[in-house]
Protein backbone atom coordinates (compact mmCIF):
# COMPACT_ATOMS: atom_id res chain seq x y z
CA UNK A 1 0.00 0.00 0.00
CA UNK A 2 1.63 3.99 -0.72
CA UNK A 3 2.22 5.72 1.76
CA UNK A 4 -0.03 8.49 0.04
CA UNK A 5 0.93 11.29 2.00
CA UNK A 6 4.88 11.10 0.79
CA UNK A 7 3.60 10.48 -3.09
CA UNK A 8 1.41 13.68 -2.73
CA UNK A 9 4.31 15.68 -1.00
CA UNK A 10 6.71 14.96 -4.28
CA UNK A 11 4.03 15.44 -6.65
CA UNK A 12 6.36 18.20 -7.95
CA UNK A 13 7.98 16.05 -10.37
CA UNK A 14 7.94 17.51 -13.85
CA UNK A 15 5.06 15.48 -15.01
CA UNK A 16 3.19 12.27 -12.69
CA UNK A 17 1.09 11.02 -15.14
CA UNK A 18 -2.35 11.10 -13.15
CA UNK A 19 -3.94 8.39 -15.78
CA UNK A 20 -1.13 5.56 -16.58
CA UNK A 21 -3.48 3.04 -18.52
CA UNK A 22 -6.21 3.07 -21.08
CA UNK A 23 -8.26 0.89 -18.76
CA UNK A 24 -8.04 3.35 -15.84
CA UNK A 25 -11.66 4.08 -17.13
CA UNK A 26 -14.75 2.51 -15.70
CA UNK A 27 -15.98 -0.85 -16.91
CA UNK A 28 -19.24 0.37 -18.53
CA UNK A 29 -17.41 2.54 -20.89
CA UNK A 30 -15.99 -0.69 -22.82
CA UNK A 31 -19.21 -2.12 -22.61
CA UNK A 32 -20.93 0.99 -23.93
CA UNK A 33 -17.89 1.44 -26.61
CA UNK A 34 -18.23 -1.89 -28.13
CA UNK A 35 -21.91 -1.70 -28.40
CA UNK A 36 -21.14 1.77 -30.42
CA UNK A 37 -17.87 -0.20 -32.16
CA UNK A 38 -20.69 -2.49 -33.76
CA UNK A 39 -23.73 -0.05 -34.27
CA UNK A 40 -22.45 3.36 -34.97
CA UNK A 41 -18.98 3.51 -35.49
CA UNK A 42 -18.82 6.35 -37.93
CA UNK A 43 -21.43 9.14 -36.01
CA UNK A 44 -18.97 11.67 -35.31
CA UNK A 45 -20.15 12.85 -31.85
CA UNK A 46 -18.47 16.13 -29.66
CA UNK A 47 -17.76 15.66 -25.70
CA UNK A 48 -17.47 18.67 -23.85
CA UNK A 49 -16.43 19.46 -20.41
CA UNK A 50 -18.99 20.61 -17.88
CA UNK A 51 -18.21 22.51 -14.40
CA UNK A 52 -21.76 22.52 -12.79
CA UNK A 53 -20.31 23.73 -10.22
CA UNK A 54 -19.55 27.50 -11.31
CA UNK A 55 -18.06 28.38 -8.13
CA UNK A 56 -15.09 26.15 -8.26
CA UNK A 57 -12.69 28.25 -10.97
CA UNK A 58 -10.45 25.39 -12.41
CA UNK A 59 -8.46 27.63 -14.93
CA UNK A 60 -7.09 29.97 -11.19
CA UNK A 61 -6.25 26.56 -9.94
CA UNK A 62 -5.07 24.29 -12.54
CA UNK A 63 -1.84 25.15 -14.68
CA UNK A 64 -2.73 25.00 -18.39
CA UNK A 65 1.04 23.59 -19.10
CA UNK A 66 0.42 20.71 -16.74
CA UNK A 67 -3.13 20.60 -18.10
CA UNK A 68 -1.85 19.50 -21.52
CA UNK A 69 0.84 17.50 -20.29
CA UNK A 70 -0.98 15.12 -18.22
CA UNK A 71 -3.92 14.92 -21.60
CA UNK A 72 -0.71 14.67 -23.65
CA UNK A 73 0.79 11.81 -21.55
CA UNK A 74 -2.85 9.95 -22.51
CA UNK A 75 -2.34 10.03 -25.88
CA UNK A 76 0.76 7.95 -25.59
CA UNK A 77 -1.33 5.13 -23.88
CA UNK A 78 -2.02 1.71 -25.69
CA UNK A 79 -3.38 -1.16 -24.13
CA UNK A 80 -0.36 -3.24 -22.60
CA UNK A 81 0.13 -7.24 -23.25
CA UNK A 82 -1.31 -8.02 -20.09
CA UNK A 83 -4.30 -5.45 -20.17
CA UNK A 84 -5.39 -6.89 -23.55
CA UNK A 85 -5.06 -10.35 -22.07
CA UNK A 86 -7.02 -9.66 -18.94
CA UNK A 87 -9.98 -8.25 -21.17
CA UNK A 88 -9.75 -10.84 -24.18
CA UNK A 89 -9.90 -14.03 -21.49
CA UNK A 90 -11.36 -12.80 -17.78
CA UNK A 91 -14.48 -13.97 -16.69
CA UNK A 92 -17.12 -10.87 -16.11
CA UNK A 93 -20.16 -11.33 -14.84
CA UNK A 94 -20.00 -14.94 -15.25
CA UNK A 95 -19.24 -14.72 -18.96
CA UNK A 96 -15.87 -15.32 -20.47
CA UNK A 97 -14.87 -13.46 -23.66
CA UNK A 98 -17.08 -10.51 -22.91
CA UNK A 99 -15.34 -8.45 -25.39
CA UNK A 100 -15.24 -9.73 -29.22
CA UNK A 101 -12.13 -9.84 -30.84
CA UNK A 102 -12.87 -7.64 -33.55
CA UNK A 103 -13.78 -4.87 -30.66
CA UNK A 104 -10.66 -5.83 -28.99
CA UNK A 105 -8.72 -5.45 -32.20
CA UNK A 106 -9.52 -1.71 -32.59
CA UNK A 107 -8.85 -0.88 -29.01
CA UNK A 108 -5.31 -2.30 -29.01
CA UNK A 109 -4.80 -0.19 -31.84
CA UNK A 110 -6.44 3.37 -30.07
CA UNK A 111 -4.48 6.19 -29.63
CA UNK A 112 -6.60 8.28 -28.34
CA UNK A 113 -7.70 11.43 -30.43
CA UNK A 114 -6.86 15.23 -30.52
CA UNK A 115 -8.64 17.22 -27.58
CA UNK A 116 -9.37 21.01 -28.20
CA UNK A 117 -8.89 23.09 -24.96
CA UNK A 118 -9.19 26.88 -24.17
CA UNK A 119 -9.26 29.00 -21.11
CA UNK A 120 -12.86 31.07 -20.57
CA UNK A 121 -12.96 33.54 -18.03
CA UNK A 122 -12.05 31.26 -14.91
CA UNK A 123 -12.89 27.79 -16.63
CA UNK A 124 -11.67 25.48 -18.76
CA UNK A 125 -13.57 24.91 -22.02
CA UNK A 126 -12.24 20.74 -23.44
CA UNK A 127 -13.76 19.46 -26.00
CA UNK A 128 -13.09 16.22 -27.71
CA UNK A 129 -14.96 15.54 -31.85
CA UNK A 130 -14.52 12.76 -33.73
CA UNK A 131 -15.75 9.26 -34.54
CA UNK A 132 -18.31 8.09 -31.54
CA UNK A 133 -16.30 5.12 -30.51
CA UNK A 134 -12.94 7.02 -30.04
CA UNK A 135 -13.95 10.23 -28.61
CA UNK A 136 -15.93 8.57 -26.01
CA UNK A 137 -12.90 6.63 -24.44
CA UNK A 138 -12.00 10.63 -23.25
CA UNK A 139 -14.65 10.82 -20.56
CA UNK A 140 -13.74 9.18 -17.84
CA UNK A 141 -9.79 9.95 -18.58
CA UNK A 142 -10.38 13.61 -19.09
CA UNK A 143 -12.64 13.66 -15.45
CA UNK A 144 -9.93 11.89 -13.39
CA UNK A 145 -7.44 14.55 -15.13
CA UNK A 146 -9.25 17.61 -13.85
CA UNK A 147 -9.92 15.99 -10.45
CA UNK A 148 -7.28 14.81 -9.50
CA UNK A 149 -5.14 18.53 -10.71
CA UNK A 150 -7.60 20.71 -8.65
CA UNK A 151 -6.93 18.25 -5.80
CA UNK A 152 -3.07 18.28 -6.54
CA UNK A 153 -3.43 22.52 -6.60
CA UNK A 154 -5.31 23.07 -3.16
CA UNK A 155 -2.23 20.65 -1.40
CA UNK A 156 0.79 22.13 -3.03
CA UNK A 157 1.45 24.12 -0.04
CA UNK A 158 1.16 21.40 2.50
CA UNK A 159 3.64 20.03 4.28
CA UNK A 160 4.75 16.61 4.74
CA UNK A 161 3.50 16.16 8.44
CA UNK A 162 0.21 18.53 7.46
CA UNK A 163 -0.21 15.92 4.49
CA UNK A 164 -0.12 13.21 6.71
CA UNK A 165 -2.56 14.42 9.02
CA UNK A 166 -5.34 15.47 6.22
CA UNK A 167 -5.20 11.66 4.87
CA UNK A 168 -5.32 10.13 8.37
CA UNK A 169 -8.27 12.26 9.17
CA UNK A 170 -9.75 11.43 5.66
CA UNK A 171 -8.83 7.43 6.14
CA UNK A 172 -10.36 7.64 9.65
CA UNK A 173 -13.72 9.22 7.85
CA UNK A 174 -13.60 6.21 5.41
CA UNK A 175 -13.38 3.45 7.49
CA UNK A 176 -16.30 5.03 10.32
CA UNK A 177 -18.36 4.59 7.51
CA UNK A 178 -17.28 1.37 6.58
CA UNK A 179 -18.00 0.27 10.11
CA UNK A 180 -21.42 1.62 9.87
CA UNK A 181 -22.36 0.00 6.91
CA UNK A 182 -20.20 -3.13 8.28
CA UNK A 183 -24.25 -3.58 10.21
CA UNK A 184 -26.23 -3.80 7.41
CA UNK A 185 -27.50 -7.53 6.54
CA UNK A 186 -27.42 -8.28 2.94
CA UNK A 187 -25.65 -5.69 1.92
CA UNK A 188 -24.25 -5.64 -1.58
CA UNK A 189 -22.10 -2.35 -2.51
CA UNK A 190 -19.98 -1.48 -5.14
CA UNK A 191 -17.28 1.49 -5.79
CA UNK A 192 -18.24 3.95 -8.60
CA UNK A 193 -15.87 6.40 -7.94
CA UNK A 194 -13.77 6.57 -10.66
CA UNK A 195 -14.78 10.07 -12.55
CA UNK A 196 -14.94 12.41 -9.57
CA UNK A 197 -12.53 10.55 -7.60
CA UNK A 198 -9.74 12.31 -5.14
CA UNK A 199 -6.77 10.86 -7.03
CA UNK A 200 -6.05 7.21 -8.59
CA UNK A 201 -4.25 6.67 -5.23
CA UNK A 202 -6.59 7.30 -3.28
CA UNK A 203 -9.50 5.42 -4.99
CA UNK A 204 -6.98 2.30 -4.54
CA UNK A 205 -7.04 2.97 -1.10
CA UNK A 206 -10.62 3.11 -0.42
CA UNK A 207 -11.14 0.18 -2.88
CA UNK A 208 -8.73 -2.13 -0.38
CA UNK A 209 -10.47 -0.28 2.47
CA UNK A 210 -13.89 -1.63 1.08
CA UNK A 211 -12.52 -5.24 1.10
CA UNK A 212 -11.36 -5.36 4.21
CA UNK A 213 -14.19 -4.05 5.97
CA UNK A 214 -16.73 -4.81 4.16
CA UNK A 215 -15.53 -8.57 3.11
CA UNK A 216 -18.25 -10.20 0.83
CA UNK A 217 -20.80 -7.03 1.57
CA UNK A 218 -18.06 -5.40 -1.08
CA UNK A 219 -19.12 -6.69 -4.84
CA UNK A 220 -16.92 -5.20 -7.01
CA UNK A 221 -15.58 -1.84 -8.84
CA UNK A 222 -15.99 -0.07 -11.70
CA UNK A 223 -12.51 0.78 -12.69
CA UNK A 224 -11.08 -1.92 -14.82
CA UNK A 225 -7.73 -1.19 -13.97
CA UNK A 226 -8.15 -1.65 -10.03
CA UNK A 227 -9.70 -4.40 -11.17
CA UNK A 228 -7.63 -6.12 -12.38
CA UNK A 229 -4.93 -4.98 -9.52
CA UNK A 230 -7.05 -6.38 -6.78
CA UNK A 231 -8.70 -9.31 -8.77
CA UNK A 232 -12.03 -8.23 -8.10
CA UNK A 233 -15.16 -8.08 -9.70
CA UNK A 234 -15.35 -5.18 -12.73
CA UNK A 235 -18.78 -4.03 -12.23
CA UNK A 236 -20.73 -1.93 -14.72
CA UNK A 237 -23.61 -1.96 -17.86
CA UNK A 238 -24.23 1.44 -19.63
CA UNK A 239 -24.94 4.91 -18.86
CA UNK A 240 -27.01 8.02 -20.56
CA UNK A 241 -24.81 8.35 -23.28
CA UNK A 242 -26.15 5.70 -25.36
CA UNK A 243 -29.90 6.90 -25.32
CA UNK A 244 -28.76 10.69 -25.77
CA UNK A 245 -26.64 9.77 -28.76
CA UNK A 246 -29.20 7.61 -30.50
CA UNK A 247 -31.41 10.14 -30.30
CA UNK A 248 -29.92 13.10 -31.41
CA UNK A 249 -29.31 10.76 -34.70
CA UNK A 250 -33.03 9.71 -35.33
CA UNK A 251 -34.96 11.52 -38.25
CA UNK A 252 -38.09 12.92 -36.83
CA UNK A 253 -40.50 12.64 -33.69
CA UNK A 254 -41.72 9.06 -34.35
CA UNK A 255 -38.08 7.97 -34.55
CA UNK A 256 -36.86 10.02 -31.45
CA UNK A 257 -39.77 8.33 -29.06
CA UNK A 258 -38.26 4.65 -29.92
CA UNK A 259 -34.44 5.99 -29.74
CA UNK A 260 -34.39 4.91 -25.73
CA UNK A 261 -35.62 1.26 -26.74
CA UNK A 262 -33.52 0.94 -29.77
CA UNK A 263 -30.40 1.77 -27.35
CA UNK A 264 -31.45 -1.47 -24.90
CA UNK A 265 -32.57 -3.50 -28.21
CA UNK A 266 -29.32 -3.07 -29.40
CA UNK A 267 -27.26 -3.91 -25.83
CA UNK A 268 -29.88 -6.93 -25.75
CA UNK A 269 -28.25 -8.60 -29.01
CA UNK A 270 -24.90 -8.56 -26.53
CA UNK A 271 -25.55 -8.90 -23.30
CA UNK A 272 -27.48 -11.11 -21.15
CA UNK A 273 -28.09 -12.01 -17.31
CA UNK A 274 -26.81 -9.29 -15.41
CA UNK A 275 -25.76 -7.21 -17.67
CA UNK A 276 -29.40 -6.10 -18.71
CA UNK A 277 -30.16 -3.29 -16.38
CA UNK A 278 -32.71 -0.49 -17.29
CA UNK A 279 -31.52 2.96 -17.21
CA UNK A 280 -34.79 4.53 -17.37
CA UNK A 281 -34.21 8.50 -16.59
CA UNK A 282 -32.35 10.01 -19.38
CA UNK A 283 -35.96 11.40 -20.18
CA UNK A 284 -37.87 10.53 -17.67
CA UNK A 285 -38.78 7.34 -15.92
CA UNK A 286 -42.15 6.98 -15.17
CA UNK A 287 -43.14 7.56 -19.20
CA UNK A 288 -40.01 5.79 -20.07
CA UNK A 289 -41.90 2.56 -18.24
CA UNK A 290 -45.35 3.01 -19.24
CA UNK A 291 -44.29 3.08 -22.93
CA UNK A 292 -41.95 0.44 -22.79
CA UNK A 293 -42.30 -2.63 -24.57
CA UNK A 294 -43.33 -5.86 -22.75
CA UNK A 295 -39.29 -8.18 -23.79
CA UNK A 296 -38.12 -5.05 -21.18
CA UNK A 297 -40.35 -6.24 -17.71
CA UNK A 298 -38.20 -9.85 -18.33
CA UNK A 299 -34.68 -7.86 -17.61
CA UNK A 300 -32.45 -7.81 -14.44
CA UNK A 301 -33.18 -4.64 -12.63
CA UNK A 302 -33.77 -1.39 -13.42
CA UNK A 303 -30.71 1.64 -12.04
CA UNK A 304 -31.73 4.77 -10.33
CA UNK A 305 -29.72 7.60 -10.85
CA UNK A 306 -31.85 11.02 -10.65
CA UNK A 307 -34.75 12.14 -9.18
CA UNK A 308 -36.01 11.31 -5.35
CA UNK A 309 -34.92 7.82 -5.60
CA UNK A 310 -37.73 6.02 -2.96
CA UNK A 311 -40.53 7.47 -5.43
CA UNK A 312 -38.55 5.89 -8.70
CA UNK A 313 -37.75 2.71 -6.71
CA UNK A 314 -41.50 3.08 -5.58
CA UNK A 315 -43.07 3.14 -8.78
CA UNK A 316 -40.51 0.24 -10.46
CA UNK A 317 -41.57 -2.19 -8.16
CA UNK A 318 -45.24 -1.09 -9.23
CA UNK A 319 -44.39 -1.06 -13.01
CA UNK A 320 -43.11 -4.71 -12.65
CA UNK A 321 -46.35 -5.93 -10.47
CA UNK A 322 -48.40 -4.23 -13.16
CA UNK A 323 -45.94 -6.44 -16.06
CA UNK A 324 -46.97 -9.70 -14.47
CA UNK A 325 -43.21 -9.89 -12.34
CA UNK A 326 -42.34 -10.29 -9.40
CA UNK A 327 -40.52 -7.52 -7.31
CA UNK A 328 -38.49 -9.86 -5.34
CA UNK A 329 -36.46 -11.28 -8.06
CA UNK A 330 -35.68 -8.18 -9.73
CA UNK A 331 -32.60 -5.40 -8.74
CA UNK A 332 -32.82 -1.77 -7.46
CA UNK A 333 -29.14 -0.03 -8.01
CA UNK A 334 -29.43 3.02 -6.34
CA UNK A 335 -26.38 5.59 -7.45
CA UNK A 336 -27.04 8.83 -7.52
CA UNK A 337 -25.15 11.44 -4.48
CA UNK A 338 -24.65 8.63 -2.56
CA UNK A 339 -23.29 8.34 0.89
CA UNK A 340 -23.38 5.88 3.98
CA UNK A 341 -26.15 7.24 5.68
CA UNK A 342 -28.50 7.20 2.20
CA UNK A 343 -27.29 3.51 1.54
CA UNK A 344 -28.20 2.63 5.21
CA UNK A 345 -32.16 4.13 4.46
CA UNK A 346 -32.77 2.58 1.68
CA UNK A 347 -31.60 -0.64 2.13
CA UNK A 348 -34.00 -0.89 5.17
CA UNK A 349 -36.87 0.71 2.61
CA UNK A 350 -36.52 -1.69 0.04
CA UNK A 351 -34.04 -4.93 0.88
CA UNK A 352 -37.25 -6.57 2.47
CA UNK A 353 -39.62 -5.84 -1.32
CA UNK A 354 -36.72 -6.69 -3.55
CA UNK A 355 -32.89 -6.97 -4.46
CA UNK A 356 -30.98 -3.94 -3.81
CA UNK A 357 -27.35 -2.97 -5.20
CA UNK A 358 -25.61 0.38 -4.18
CA UNK A 359 -23.07 2.21 -6.57
CA UNK A 360 -21.07 4.42 -4.29
CA UNK A 361 -19.42 7.45 -5.93
CA UNK A 362 -17.83 10.86 -5.24
CA UNK A 363 -19.07 10.52 -1.30
CA UNK A 364 -16.59 7.02 -1.09
CA UNK A 365 -13.42 8.66 -3.26
CA UNK A 366 -13.48 12.10 -2.67
CA UNK A 367 -14.98 13.05 0.49
CA UNK A 368 -12.37 15.35 2.20
CA UNK A 369 -15.22 18.36 3.00
CA UNK A 370 -14.01 20.71 5.73
CA UNK A 371 -10.39 18.72 5.84
CA UNK A 372 -8.67 21.72 4.70
CA UNK A 373 -8.99 25.77 5.08
CA UNK A 374 -12.05 27.41 2.92
CA UNK A 375 -13.39 24.26 2.48
CA UNK A 376 -11.28 24.11 -0.59
CA UNK A 377 -11.07 20.12 -1.29
CA UNK A 378 -14.72 19.75 -0.96
CA UNK A 379 -16.30 17.76 -3.58
CA UNK A 380 -17.86 19.48 -6.89
CA UNK A 381 -20.17 18.03 -9.78
CA UNK A 382 -18.03 17.95 -13.23
CA UNK A 383 -18.65 15.90 -15.85
CA UNK A 384 -17.89 15.54 -19.40
CA UNK A 385 -20.94 14.79 -21.92
CA UNK A 386 -21.64 14.12 -25.56
CA UNK A 387 -23.02 17.70 -26.57
CA UNK A 388 -23.33 16.60 -30.68
CA UNK A 389 -23.82 13.94 -32.92
CA UNK A 390 -23.83 14.06 -36.46
CA UNK A 391 -23.96 17.97 -35.79
CA UNK A 392 -27.29 17.65 -33.93
CA UNK A 393 -27.42 18.78 -29.96
CA UNK A 394 -27.90 15.91 -27.55
CA UNK A 395 -30.28 16.12 -24.71
CA UNK A 396 -30.62 14.75 -21.36
CA UNK A 397 -33.74 15.49 -19.56
CA UNK A 398 -33.30 13.19 -15.97
CA UNK A 399 -35.55 12.88 -13.22
CA UNK A 400 -34.09 16.25 -12.09
CA UNK A 401 -34.52 18.98 -14.02
CA UNK A 402 -31.58 20.55 -12.26
CA UNK A 403 -29.65 18.02 -14.44
CA UNK A 404 -31.00 18.75 -18.03
CA UNK A 405 -28.86 19.40 -20.76
CA UNK A 406 -29.30 20.87 -23.86
CA UNK A 407 -30.50 23.95 -26.12
CA UNK A 408 -34.24 24.97 -24.45
CA UNK A 409 -35.76 24.77 -28.33
CA UNK A 410 -34.58 20.82 -28.33
CA UNK A 411 -35.12 19.90 -24.16
CA UNK A 412 -38.96 21.66 -24.91
CA UNK A 413 -39.34 18.94 -27.66
CA UNK A 414 -38.27 16.69 -25.70
CA UNK A 415 -40.16 17.26 -22.81
CA UNK A 416 -43.84 16.45 -25.65
CA UNK A 417 -42.67 13.84 -27.40
CA UNK A 418 -41.55 11.88 -23.87
CA UNK A 419 -44.39 13.47 -22.58
CA UNK A 420 -42.71 14.76 -19.91
CA UNK A 421 -44.55 16.87 -16.64
CA UNK A 422 -44.07 19.19 -14.06
CA UNK A 423 -40.99 17.99 -12.20
CA UNK A 424 -39.60 18.35 -8.58
CA UNK A 425 -36.12 20.02 -8.71
CA UNK A 426 -33.42 18.28 -6.25
CA UNK A 427 -30.01 19.91 -5.29
CA UNK A 428 -27.14 18.64 -7.35
CA UNK A 429 -24.46 18.02 -4.99
CA UNK A 430 -22.11 15.46 -7.15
Amino acid sequence: MHDIASRVYNHNWKIDPIVRSLIDTDFYKLLMAQTVFRNHPKANVTFNLINRSKHVPLANLIDEGELREQLDHIRTLSLSRGESTWLRGNMFYGKRSMFRSDFMEWFEALKMPAYHLERRGDQYELTFEGSWPEVMMWEIPALAVIMELRSRAVLKGMGKFELQVLYARAMTRLWEKIEDLRQVENLRVADFGTRRRHSHMWQDWCVQAMREGLGEKFVGTSNCLIAKRHELEAIGTNAHELPMVYSALAEGDDELAQAPYQVLSDWQAEHDGNLRIILPDTYGTRGFLEKAPDWLTSWTGIRIDSGDPENIAEYALEWWEKRGEDPKEKLLIFSDGLDAPEIKRLHDLFAHRCKVSFGWGTMLTNDFKHLVQDNALAPFSLVCKATSANGRPTVKLSDNPRKAMGPQDQIDRYKRVFGVGEQEEIEVLV
